[in-house]
């Protein structure tokens, strides 16, 4: 059974279950005055909840009009919010939003990150599971993503395909609320997002057989790489995080701009390198990109809308290029799935050798960590 896959296969009805009563619920906690207050925004997260944040920064940016930064947890507790000590950034905390993203809720870095920007006059929000998890408790409000559970074929935990489904759809109803509220009309862009299961529900339909097709072209493959732009840089990070949960491959996401500037220069030809493109704002570059990858031998798997006139490798249906993190994700969790599936690849190694669930993240302590405040 390849349950990864299975997991897949659901995200159309979680999609459709969802996108409504998260807009509500975000319409509920981000209340007008707030967000017309609002001059920047940082979203800060952990593995695929950083990839979340990524993947949704243009959405704040280009549908709310405000100005966001998307951070990994460490970089923003260690490092970023020492700057809200500083004078003139202090007198901007009341007009800036931390937004905590953690699935778990017990992520150590992320929550510190939250307790340390409150500290300093920051508002903050979580997006989180469940209203009593700690980052909810740490933080100043919250939303809520908890998603039914699937039945796991004999307690095998699965690489998030769900949860990471979750995030990005509350992220995106934070953005338009914010816009709403704000003065922006985002009647359209609410309907698409509701409307997002149909796409995705497509985008399997096209993608799941060229999936299966491309790991088996690929099975000897020892590495990966994933390419990405804009909203999709983020897929690129989560795509490469799927290949290392799913299968243990070596994987590396990376912006398409500085694909050019380093893998290119890279000694193995023939390593497989998914370039994962909108055809929008990032159509001219891609095409550049993509012409030096073949050139100098690369297996090129191109993740791009399902066109007629130039039908990519691991099609996706198509959406507006703000939304395209909801279907582009699909077709590259789904190699993901076969590939593990095709070697007999156990998830997460099994959690062996020294790799543990257990303690709070085992050796690795993610929700044991030490807390600096």
């Amino acid at each position: 059974m390849n349950a990864f896959r299975e997991h897949i296969l659901t995200l159309p009805q979680l999609a459709g279950e969802v996108a409504e009563p998260f807009m509500r619920e975000a319409a509920q906690v981000l209340d007008d005055d707030f967000c017309r207050s609002l001059e920047r925004l940082h979203l800060v997260g952990c593995g695929d909840s950083y990839f979340a944040a990524l993947a949704t920064e243009f959405a704040f940016e280009s549908i709310a009009g405000l100005p966001t930064e998307a951070h990994n947890a460490m970089s923003f507790s260690r490092y970023s919010v020492v700057n809200f000590d500083v004078p003139n950034y202090a007198q901007r905390a009341q007009t800036s939003l931390v937004i905590g993203i953690s699935v778990s809720g017990g992520v150590t870095r992320t929550i510190e990150g939250i307790l340390r920007a409150k500290a300093r006059g920051l508002r903050t929000l979580a997006i989180t599971s469940g209203a009593h998890t700690p980052i909810a408790q740490a933080a100043g409000a919250v939303l809520t993503t908890r998603v039914p559970d699937l039945p796991s074929a004999d307690g095998v935990q699965v690489p998030g395909a769900r949860s990471y489904l979750a995030s990005l759809i509350m992220l995106f109803a934070c953005a338009l609320r914010i816009a709403e509220a704000r003065g922006q009309s985002v009647a359209t862009w609410r309907a698409t997002l509701a409307g997002a299961a149909d796409q995705m529900a497509r985008t399997i339909a096209l993608s799941d057989d060229a999936a299966r097709g491309w790991a088996e072209a690929t099975r000897q493959a020892t590495e990966f790489v994933f390419c990405g732009s804009g909203p999709n840089f983020g897929t690129a990070q989560f795509g490469a995080a799927k290949i290392l949960e799913a299968s243990g491959d070596s994987a590396l996401g990376q912006d398409v701009e500085e694909w050019a500037h380093l893998q290119y220069f890279a000694r193995a030809q023939a390593t497989p390198t998914f370039l994962i493109t909108a055809r929008e704002r990032d159509a001219s570059r891609a095409a550049e990109v993509k012409v030096a990858m073949q050139a100098i031998g690369r297996q090129v798997i191109e993740v791009a809308p399902a066109t007629a006139e130039a039908p990519p490798d691991l099609p996706f249906a198509p959406m507006p290029e703000v939304y395209t993190p909801l279907v582009a994700c699909i077709p590259v969790m789904l190699f993901a799935a076969h590939r593990a599936a095709l070697l007999g690849e156990p998830y997460f190694r099994g959690f062996g050798g020294g790799r543990s669930i257990e303690g709070g993240g085992g050796i690795s302590r993610i929700r044991t960590s030490e807390l600096v405040l």
